[in-house]
Parts: C-alpha cells; structure tokens; sequence
C-alpha cells in the first residue's frame, strides 16, 4: 500500500511538471530562477485553473451577445436595448387600442357598468346587512336607480318642451339686436356688408347639406348602438352587483399562486379608489348644479332645470365639464334677458367654478383621488381622441384606478393572507 501511494505521489507530480513545461516540453528558464520577465512572462497555470484578475482571450464581456458588440459604446448598447424596447411596447399598446376601439360598443358600457357598480355598490350593501336576499337587493336598487334617472330625464325633457317656443322669440329678437348692435356699434357695417355674410353663410349651409344629410341617414345605427349599450349596462351592472367578488376572485384564480396576493390587494384597492372617485364626483357635481340653478331660478332664466341638470352631467367631466356647460346657460341668459344678466350669470358659474376648485376638490376629492391636473387635463384629451364623449367620462377614473393599482404592486408589502386562503388551526400540545 505504501508502495502504491509513493507511486501516486510521483505519478502526480510528474504530471504538474509536465504542464509547467513549454510547448517543446522543456521547463522554462524562469520556473528555474523564479522569476517573470517579458520573455518569460512566469510559470503557466495549470490546465482548467482560474487565474484572478485577468480575462481569458475569446470571452466576450457578459453585456455585449458578438464580438462586433465590442466596438460599439456602452452608452449606445443600453440606448439600443431601451429603444427596441420601448417599440416592442409601443406596438402592443397601437394593438390593443386597436382592438379596443373595434369592440367599443362593448368595451365602453362596461367602463360605464362598473361606474355604475361603483356608485351604487354601497346601496345593496346596507340592503344585505338589512338581511336582503342578493338577488332581491341588487334589483331594488337598480330599478330605484334608473326610476330616478328616467323621471329626472322626463322633468327636463318637459320643460324643455314647453319653453322652447319662448326661447326661439327671444332668439329671434336677440338676432335683430346683434344686427342693429353690427350697424350701430364700432364696425358700423352697412346691410349690403350684413346680406353678404348672411349669404356666404346660407352658402356654407348649402354645401355641407350633404354632410347633414348622411349624419342624419347613420341616426339608425347610433339609435340601434345606444339601445344595445343601455342594455348591456343594465345586465352588466346588475351581475357586478350581485357577484361582483365572485368574478373578481376567479379573475385572480387565473393568475399564478405567487402573484395572486399582490393582484387582490391592488385590484381591492383599486375599487375603493374607483367608489370614492365615483361618489365624490357626483357630490361635486350636485353642488355645482345647486349653485348654479339656483341664479338661474332667482334671474328667472328659461330652462333653469334642464341647464342645472347638464351642469350636473358635465361635471362628471372634471375641470372642463361644469366649464362648457356653464357657458350654455351664459348664451341662454344672453338671448332671453340681454348682455347685464349674462354677465352676472358668467359671474356666478365662474364663482362656482372657484369654490369647486378651490374648496371641493381638494376637500372631498383630493381624500378620494390624488392625481395631478395635468394628468386629468391629457386623460381627457386622450379619452375624447380615442372614444369622444365616453372616453371623457372614463378616462379621470381609469388613471385614478391605474394609479392605486401601481403603487399596489411597487409596494413591498404583501397582505397577510391570501384570497380564499383556508387557515388550519393547530392543536395546543
């Protein structure tokens, strides 16, 4: 046994000697003197060990994928990754906004439907802890719901109705006293001047009369379009009523178990984020219509009701909204009671305007949501780019929800137990 492992031993060390030597196979000169020098740069390592500090030739550096890569910056390699990148995302929003704006007939009364549910979830909760069945709470409350809408929509369109006659008189008169005021006042324009713009105008009507034309031949479709969507709204209100947390619990389902937590936290979030938004808009709303109907009713404005009820709708349209609909009850004032009365009615929305501004949003809003104007202001320039009128109303609470949801997720915290999570007690010892 001795004799075996003497042989080992200098069986091995043969062997480093032999990977000491050269290419000829003789030892080299500084192995004998120990020292390195440019012609003997120092003993060579032995095969497969890892020398500490140097780079073994051919291996590229971990950042770069050919040899080419090597010539070209750093700087320009990581601007080249963030670019494609950012294409890459760039093609698959163009793709999703694409099929968005292709099934919008269904997309946008969902967006409504979930509104809906937002405001009026709170309703079938106190209904369930009075002991309602589900079924039968949800349906009380959305019948209660759209009775109110439609008797509010009959008020206005009634009184709308009956003063229309009386506005078109006063139009008529407020149109002569324009023309006498373009005679009388600083353009001193002569009726020869006057019959030429009204003629270029009557022109300009002529023309587009075909543009008209076929507006008015699509009614069909749009008519056809809203039937379809108030009645999805409906089904789809009443079902994220009544099982609103089942849909949600099987959406998160789906996901894998370890992003299941964070996703139920921010999507919980998320729709509290969505009811605040929702309920706080229509208390500013409410308050806006109050103050403003109520000059309207003490200057005795026509259609008082009818413009208080679209200064309420239009404030849903944070900033912009309370601001067009005001100054359609200024033109209203403006044709039935003169320019003074305008005047004071342009005093009171701009009023109003203030103390929403100033005093309710960051009050009763600002608790709610915190988002930047300039965040609400391109929100609702997208939303009206891509969906009109619709994409204006969702676009404030869609970045009010996304945001929650973003910093959900960026958060390191995790919920201590997840969604439909059994705990099992364990026995005392």
């Amino acid at each position: 046994m001795r004799r075996r492992l003497r042989r080992a031993y200098e069986s091995g060390r043969e062997s480093v000697r032999a990977n000491r030597a050269d290419p000829d196979g003789t030892p080299g000169e500084s192995e004998e003197s120990g020292l390195a020098s440019p012609a003997s740069p120092g003993p060579a390592a032995p095969a497969g060990a890892t020398v500490v500090g140097a780079e073994p030739s051919g291996v590229l550096p971990a950042t770069t994928a050919s040899r080419d890569d090597t010539e070209v910056p750093h700087a320009l390699r990581i601007a080249a990754a963030w670019c494609w990148r950012l294409i890459v995302i760039g093609i698959v929003t163009w793709a999703l906004l694409k099929i968005i704006g292709t099934i919008r007939i269904v997309i946008i009364p969902l967006a409504v439907a979930l509104l809906l549910s937002a405001l009026l979830a709170p309703a079938v909760g106190w209904l369930l802890r009075a002991r309602f069945p589900r079924s039968l709470a949800t349906g009380v409350v959305l019948v209660g719901g759209l009775a109110a809408v439609v008797g509010t929509l009959t008020l206005v369109v009634n009184e709308f109705i009956q003063g229309v006659p009386e506005l078109s008189d006063k139009t008529s008169e407020g149109v002569r006293q324009i023309q006498d005021w373009l005679k009388t006042g600083p353009l001193h324009l002569s009726d020869g001047q006057l019959n030429n713009y009204i003629d270029e105008a009557q022109k300009w009507v002529d023309e587009n009369t075909k543009t008209f034309t076929n507006g008015a031949l699509n009614t069909a479709a749009t008519l056809a379009e809203v039937l379809t969507g108030t009645i999805l709204v409906l089904f789809a209100t009443f079902f994220f009523l009544r099982d609103g947390n089942k849909i949600w619990r099987f959406l998160v389902r789906l996901l894998p178990v370890a992003a299941r937590w964070k996703v139920d936290d921010a999507g919980r979030a998320s729709w509290a984020t969505l009811g605040a938004y929702v309920r706080a808009t229509v208390l500013v709303a409410f308050i806006d219509a109050v103050g403003i109907g109520v000059f309207l009713v003490v200057f005795d404005i026509p259609f008082a009701f009818p413009l208080a009820a679209l200064v309420f709708l239009g404030a849903f349209i944070p900033i912009v909204g309370a601001t067009l609909s005001g100054v359609v009850a200024v033109l209203v004032a403006l044709v039935d009671s003169g320019p003074v009365t305008a005047l004071i009615i342009l005093g009171a929305v701009i009023g109003v305007q203030q103390v929403e501004g100033h005093v309710l949003q960051p009050l009763i809003m600002g608790r709610a949501v915190a988002i930047h104007p300039l965040a609400v202001i391109i929100g609702i320039a997208a939303g009206v780019v891509l969906a009109g009128i619709a994409g204006a109303l969702v676009a404030v609470p869609l970045i009010a929800v996304l945001n929650t949801a973003v910093r959900r997720l960026a958060a390191r915290t995790v919920p201590d137990t997840p969604p439909d999570a059994v705990v099992v007690a364990a026995k005392a010892p």
